[in-house]
């Protein structure tokens, strides 16, 4: 799955993150495509409040992709 989030600032970012994963069963892993940069730190700390796994992240200039796995 993938959640494509471009410049979105990180409060709604976070939001609808939250909501996406709810979804999701755990152990699942989604992408999270982010052009705003504050996400660098907010998507970290918000998976280790939520006990999910950050994977893996993978910048591209201002572009970072997030690979989480749901806990």
């Amino acid at each position: 799955m993938t959640y494509d989030a471009g410049p979105t600032g990180c409060g709604e970012l976070i939001m609808k993150l939250f909501i996406t994963m709810k979804k999701m069963n755990s152990g699942e892993i989604i992408e999270v495509i982010s052009y705003d940069l504050g996400a660098r730190e907010d998507i970290p700390a918000w998976c280790r409040l939520q006990k999910h796994h950050l994977l893996q992240r993978d910048d591209n200039g201002k572009i970072s992709h997030y690979f989480i796995k749901k806990g």
